[in-house]
């Protein structure tokens, strides 16, 4: 199986964390959004992993510098796409076309899932879905007596199914979804000014092109700051947690404290995550995730997120900031 993980967004609404670093990369709890969606898939799937194709904005030194590392130490064989311009769900895609052959999973790379990878061999695709309260803010699937998708349907105002579409598309034979995007691109079929993988798997669904659904177990979502802590939260209950002890300092769980981190007369937690290489001193801190290399004193914080290679030592309460950047 092929796996393609569009991530050529600029991350707007997590910014200033995603100036630097695209939200994919960016660590909570010691790994990064991609390869804590990477791990679910290798550990949930009986499937083999041939391939995964990463989709970015333009070239870039850095981004690629990560993504090789990361497929280094996961021993997976990767390729990086370009997309240019934004145009659009499948479009991005579509610059991964050469993938789009075979068994095809395409993982959006703004949630973190869990779920058991056991597709209905008698369909066609899969579509991840998770039951929500309120459908009106999301895509949805509505269904048949036989569990197979019959509509679908974005931010539906009227209550029609809680069936909320969460961006992961698995294809039996990716060629077919390959094809109908070609026809999207060839004909300029649009949708709010873009190439839309909804209108695919719609035009699909009319040529008969049988759909289940696989029902997620979690749904972690890093759109924005607040979604990103409250999702940081639920990650820190799921890890196995190494507890360490520092100079004059109470920890209280759960947190992740990298190896390499420093931390002395404070208090952290609950909540915290804290990167390779950072050093904390005389600070309090909870609910908050620190990033790498960063230099933190006299800090009183909660429900923060700091980027990496920052120095700071003012006392604001609540803060947001990016990477390199020094606060005195």
């Amino acid at each position: 199986m092929n796996i393609i993980i569009p991530m050529a967004g600029k991350g707007t609404r997590l910014r200033p964390q995603t100036l630097s670093t695209p939200k994919p990369l960016i660590e909570i709890a010691g790994k990064s959004i991609i390869e804590r969606i990477i791990d679910l898939v290798v550990q949930k799937s009986n499937i083999t992993i041939q391939k995964i194709g990463f989709i970015i904005e333009r070239p870039e030194q850095n981004i690629e510098n990560m993504l090789n590392n990361l497929m280094t130490k996961k021993k997976i064989k990767h390729q990086v796409f370009y997309q240019g311009e934004a145009k659009g769900t499948a479009h991005a895609i579509y610059c991964a076309k050469n993938m789009l052959n075979g068994p095809a999973l395409i993982a959006f790379s703004d949630t973190i899932f869990d779920t058991d990878f056991d597709f209905d061999i008698e369909s066609d695709a899969c579509i991840l879905v998770k039951e929500v309260e309120d459908p009106s803010a999301f895509g949805v699937v509505k269904l048949n007596n036989e569990g197979y998708i019959t509509d679908f349907i974005e931010k539906p105002q009227i209550p029609i199914s809680n069936l909320a579409i969460v961006g992961v598309y698995y294809f039996k034979n990716g060629s077919d979804l390959k094809k109908e995007i070609e026809h999207l691109l060839d004909n300029n079929i649009i949708l709010n000014g873009e190439y839309q993988i909804t209108t695919a798997l719609e035009n699909l669904k009319n040529k008969n092109f049988q759909f289940s659904i696989n029902r997620i177990k979690r749904w972690l979502d890093f759109g924005n700051p607040q979604n990103v802590l409250t999702s940081h939260v639920e990650i820190l209950k799921k890890e196995v947690l190494q507890k360490r002890k520092f100079p004059n300092t109470t920890i209280h769980e759960p947190c992740y404290i990298a190896p390499t981190a420093q931390i002395e007369n404070s208090v952290l937690g609950p909540n915290v995550s804290v990167g390779a290489g950072t050093v904390i001193k005389s600070s309090k801190i909870r609910n908050s995730i620190i990033q790498k290399n960063s230099s933190l004193k006299g800090l009183e914080i909660h429900s923060s997120i700091i980027g990496s290679n920052v120095k700071y030592n003012n006392n604001f309460s609540c803060v947001n900031i990016g990477d390199y950047c020094t606060f005195k």
